[in-house]
């Protein structure tokens, strides 16, 4: 009998830590202004013929609403830091272009860098703050681990075979951010109770034209926050 109230406990517990609140935030991101068009690029003949069509450059992803896709949102100021837990997105590299083009990872946390083209890429890491690498894939679906050892917003990531290929992974020491889809949507699950600084961060606005925003949550709360960033004035 003893073993049986052990073995209910244990369960309850179980169920307990399972359902424990938290709090969600969600919102959408809009850009003020008209950025500069996207350029097509030339692929050249072994790159083209991956595509049916003209590729352009992404550095502003738009909806007909204003909605701006890659933003990187991300609580900046006041979350635990916590270890990495499962599977990091995989960064791939096909028809000559990285996949995804924004992402995140947890310091510490080994992500995947896999080439899914018949013919060689090389991946080219130039942060600011973690330690640069540089290596070849020669050979399609090879994958090579690699992580990153301290936050940085943003850590771009090129290709020194394919000069248009570019990528960008925000670092955080938590799981607390997100990127925004192609409808400007974003939602940051799991939050634990308390006052946070949220920040959305674009790769081609940069940190000054980043926008934040103080927001406290309680348990199992559910808080909309929306932001507008402001498209750099034409050079």
């Amino acid at each position: 009998m003893k073993s049986y109230i052990t073995g209910l406990a244990l369960l309850a517990l179980a169920v307990s830590v399972q359902v424990a609140p938290a709090a969600e935030v969600t919102g959408k991101i809009t850009l003020k202004g008209t950025p500069k068009p996207e350029v097509p690029i030339d692929l050249g003949p072994i790159c083209g013929k991956l595509h049916d069509g003209p590729v352009t450059t992404r550095h502003f992803v738009v909806g007909p609403n204003h909605e701006l896709a890659n933003v990187f949102v991300y609580i900046k100021e006041g979350a635990p830091k916590t270890p990495p837990k499962g599977e990091a997105t995989v960064l791939d590299q096909k028809g000559c272009l990285y996949e995804p083009y924004v992402m995140g990872v947890v310091t510490g946390q080994k992500f995947k860098i896999r080439n899914s083209d018949p013919f060689m890429h090389n991946v080219h890491a130039t942060p600011k703050i973690n330690s640069e690498f540089n290596f070849a894939q020669p050979v399609k679906g090879q994958e090579n681990e690699k992580a990153f050892d301290k936050p940085e917003v943003l850590v771009r990531m090129m290709c020194n075979v394919h000069g248009w290929m570019f990528a960008w992974i925000g670092v955080v020491d938590h799981p607390y951010f997100a990127v925004t889809d192609k409808d400007g949507s974003f939602k940051i699950p799991n939050l634990p109770a308390g006052t946070y600084t949220i920040e959305a961060f674009h790769p081609k606005i940069g940190q000054l034209g980043a926008k934040t925003e103080k927001i406290t949550v309680t348990d199992s709360d559910k808080k909309s926050v929306n932001f507008e960033l402001e498209a750099p004035a034409a050079k």
